[in-house]
């Protein structure tokens, strides 16, 4: 296998990994991202791996329960009304595609990301000193009663389409197995063997850290460009200064549509203002990983916290951060959890890169074979990170693929 040189542009988990992977060919990998590692989403996510989340957010129903959704104080979803005019393009496309056909062919994508996401993670960090921060875990649906159960008749049907199966628990059953919701006579789905990342900032620094270890170049700049010569990626410009590569990897999350726009491509992608809450040494912890089906966001025991994750947000990059989406998380809490207390709250603010078809961009931009995508992963960046790694290991190596990478393709909008 021939070695090259190859720049990774974004320290987040899917850079990471495929950076990784890289390293572990042979390559001489640089890594540059404008803040370091884990400075976005893979430090504000919700911290759980989740092979079974292959249900996209614009299932059957947003359409009619997206506009109630923006106006009620209470919903998960907000809107910087401002911005509405310049995500109105992708807006319509997005919302366009909330049907059950489409749903399916989303879900049908994401399981050979996502299916095996415990194991990638385990294989990626073997050795590292990051393994510390993976915990093996329960991810448990928490609803009001078994109506509200069956309400979500659509993402479960389709789990079970893709081979997840579930236990239920009544209040009772839900009460023993998680004595700190043993008052709150909820109804409960448990799907076993997922997992937690214990820190999600600390597990993806820690990992590059290793990288480095190892002979990995790390670069703190803004990739803002590519030299191009003859058909040939030679270098990944930052600023007035240029890396020279022979080979490239878009791993920038939302930033990586600008970067796209370089190589002649339109990316269909908005940012997904994403908000989480850590709870300070709260008085006590669920026992496994939790989505609050009422209020919509997630409970994550982590090092020294619970995290709450969930609340979304359009309204792009430059808008500052929303006091409501905090209060709302807040109140949520206290609505699902009353006898909960903790020290102190920190709250944050991301972007999550929103593609219109909930899809991932996976492999060659055809105008650049040598330089490759892998951006877009929406909610499962944090599970599919280290098999996307993996794949453009893979596809550099030529190596034979064990995912169609049809689904994935950059140039599916052009």
């Amino acid at each position: 296998m021939e070695k090259k040189t190859i720049v990774v542009i974004g320290a987040g988990i899917v850079g990471v990994s495929a950076a990784i992977w890289l390293q572990r060919d042979g390559h001489k990998v640089v890594l540059v991202d404008k803040e370091g590692p884990a400075g976005g989403a893979s430090y504000g996510n919700g911290g759980i791996v989740v092979p079974s989340g292959v249900v996209p957010v614009n299932s059957p129903g947003l359409i009619s329960k997206a506009p109630g959704m923006l106006i009620r104080p209470d919903s998960p979803l907000f809107l910087h009304w401002p911005y509405l005019p310049k995500m109105l393009p992708w807006l319509i496309n997005y919302l366009g595609r909330a049907n059950a056909r489409n749903a399916r062919q989303v879900a049908i994508a994401l399981k050979p990301l996502l299916g095996q996401g415990v194991d990638q993670h385990s294989a990626l960090a073997q050795g590292t000193g990051a393994e510390k921060w993976i915990e093996p875990s329960d991810y448990v649906f928490v609803y009001d009663n078994p109506a509200a159960f069956k309400k979500d008749v659509f993402a479960w049907t389709v789990r079970q389409e893709m081979g997840f199966s579930w236990d239920e628990m009544d209040a009772g059953e839900f009460a023993s197995y998680d004595p700190a919701f043993g008052n709150t006579g909820k109804f409960a789905i448990r799907l076993a063997d997922h997992a937690r990342i214990t820190d999600p900032g600390e597990y993806v620094t820690d990992l590059a850290k290793y990288f480095q270890s190892q002979g990995g170049d790390l670069i703190i700049a803004q990739a803002e460009d590519f030299k191009i010569d003859r058909g040939k990626v030679r270098g990944v410009k930052t600023g007035q200064d240029t890396i020279p590569c022979d080979t490239a990897v878009i791993t920038a999350g939302v930033w990586s549509k600008a970067l796209a726009q370089k190589l002649g491509v339109k990316i269909p992608m908005e940012t997904e203002r994403g908000y989480h809450i850590d709870l300070i040494n709260p008085s006590e912890t669920p026992r496994a990983a939790m989505m609050i089906a009422a209020g919509k966001f997630v409970v994550t025991p982590m090092h020294g916290r619970i995290r709450c994750a969930g609340i979304v947000e359009f309204g792009g990059l430059q808008a500052p951060a929303n006091k409501a989406p905090i209060d709302l998380l807040k109140n949520n809490v206290r609505q699902a959890w009353p006898d909960l207390k903790y020290e102190s709250v920190d709250d944050w603010l991301g972007h999550r890169p929103a593609p219109a078809d909930s899809i991932p961009f996976i492999g060659k931009f055809d105008n650049a074979p040598d330089i490759y995508a892998a951006f877009g992963h929406h909610h499962v960046g944090l599970t599919a990170g280290p098999k996307t790694g993996r794949i453009i290991a893979d596809m550099i190596a030529n190596r034979n693929l064990d995912v169609d990478l049809t689904p994935y393709r950059v140039s599916r909008f052009t």
